[in-house]
């Protein structure tokens, strides 16, 4: 049977350095994704490639 999925999110208030959020909006807009998006993104990559040792 098919089941419709909504993933379950939390808000989080995180401070940033304001170039690096002007570079993160840059490129959310070049990709046409949300700003959100591309947060999410780039920390599930960090965490998948984290050096472990």
């Amino acid at each position: 049977m098919f089941k419709i999925s909504k993933p379950e999110y939390v808000n989080k208030t995180f401070r940033m350095p304001k170039e690096l959020v002007s570079e993160l909006e840059k490129l959310a807009q070049e990709q046409e994704i949300s700003l959100n998006q591309l947060v999410i993104q780039c920390c599930q990559y960090a965490l998948e490639h984290l050096d472990k040792d």
